[in-house]
């Protein structure tokens, strides 16, 4: 190797390591703001955020207070995407079987003047099972108590609010636009992230990946992230098994295996997509799910490894497409 190329080589090796380190360093995400949302959202007085109930809008409402105060531009002047939902009469004290909901959406521009018009998009579903009981979803449907999801998925909106927090604080900005969308209706069958994806306020070509985060509030023992759809772009599996250097997490990444949760929506519509986890448990879909067994620093591990992945997909060098998995 010549000293030219010599040079060139320890000049792209030191801009490398210095980009990678800045992303590292810009990387504080806090247990205390992890812990901070979930308690709000998971909190009796949102009384299980069922669509179509106070709790529920007011779930929405917090989460529209942060879209603002970090500065998530509006698609078609509003942060909010409302539709109708069906519900059986008498559910959660609802008085109709036809309710109003909405998903919580907003964007962050690229700084790419090209790739600005590609977008990644992050989510989280806000809605859980209300009060429980006969037509929920429940696992005990005998009793009628608040099932306020800290879990389940007051952890996975307590992630996309301590993402996006970060990603505002931060001075460089990824070259591809970023939407980060909170969804209603997901328990009773996906419904919040469906009426998304047929009813996108850009074009679908320009949509290339869907992170989504949904029970990421239980980190266990073993330190254990589980994801699936990592093989649905190219590099994906290998960059998300990258990322777990220094993370002090331990990815269990799948290439499929994509799951059941909003992620599916852009997956059968053709979009790339990682659904993120960290495992199931005895109070999942019961009034047990509470604040008091978050593990809030595992929750701002998986945070923290969430926003790089974000970002390293966001700035992809090599064009991103959809990829289907067996």
């Amino acid at each position: 190797m010549s000293l030219f190329h010599s040079f060139k080589f320890v000049r792209f090796v030191v801009v490398v390591l210095f980009f990678n380190a800045s992303i590292m360093a810009q990387n504080n995400i806090k247990a205390a703001t992890f812990y901070k949302h979930d308690k709000y959202l998971s909190s009796d007085r949102l009384e299980g955020r069922f669509p179509g109930t106070k709790g529920n809008n007011d779930a929405a409402s917090y989460i529209k207070r942060y879209f603002k105060k970090y500065g998530l531009q509006k698609f078609n002047d509003n942060y909010y995407q409302t539709f109708k939902l069906f519900v059986k009469t008498g559910v959660n004290k609802v008085k109709s079987d036809s309710v109003m909901t909405q998903n919580v959406v907003g964007y962050i521009e690229g700084s790419d003047a090209i790739l600005k018009k590609e977008f990644v998009v992050v989510g989280a579903h806000y809605d859980h099972w209300g009060w429980g009981g006969e037509g929920s979803g429940s696992k005990k449907k005998d009793t009628i108590a608040i099932h306020n999801g800290a879990d389940d998925n007051a952890s996975g909106v307590a992630a996309l609010l301590s993402i996006l927090e970060e990603l505002s604080n931060s001075k460089v900005k990824p070259k591809r636009s970023i939407i980060f969308i909170s969804f209603s209706g997901e328990e009773e069958g996906l419904l919040g992230s469906r009426y998304f994806v047929s009813h996108l306020p850009v074009a679908k070509n320009t949509v290339k990946v869907m992170l989504n985060m949904d029970m990421v509030g239980r980190l266990n023992s073993e330190q254990q992230i589980y994801m699936g759809g990592a093989g649905t772009f190219s590099g994906g599996v290998e960059l998300m098994k990258k990322l777990g250097n220094g993370s002090g997490l331990n990815p269990i990444v799948h290439a499929g295996e994509v799951g059941g949760s909003d992620h599916v929506s852009f997956y059968k519509n053709e979009i790339s997509c990682i659904g993120f986890h960290t495992g199931g448990h005895p109070q999942y879909h019961t009034p047990e799910d509470d604040i008091d067994l978050i593990n809030s620093k595992g929750g701002a591990l998986v945070c923290r490894y969430i926003y790089n992945a974000l970002i390293e997909i966001a700035n992809y060098g090599q064009p991103l497409y959809f990829i289907k998995q067996d």
